[in-house]
């Protein structure tokens, strides 16, 4: 993979992720819980579609960090 690519997939996993972020500030209605659950599982996505980058990485990242998302939030 050429560095360019690299880059841009950096660029745009980032961009993914500050996106979400964003996106969830808006759900006032959540507890903190589901909140952080849903934070975990749009950033370990994010990761596994970086890591893999293939879609079974990207379910697997998002499986993951919304477990650990639903347990720091207890």
């Amino acid at each position: 993979m050429t560095k360019s690519i690299r880059q841009a997939r950096v660029v745009l996993t980032v961009a993914a992720v500050v996106t979400t972020v964003s996106s969830l500030s808006a759900c006032d209605g959540m507890t903190r819980r589901q909140r952080d659950t849903a934070i975990g599982a749009g950033v370990g996505g994010a990761a596994g579609a970086a890591i893999g980058g293939n879609a079974l990485s990207t379910l697997g990242g998002a499986a993951a960090g919304g477990l650990i998302g639903n347990q720091v939030g207890k």
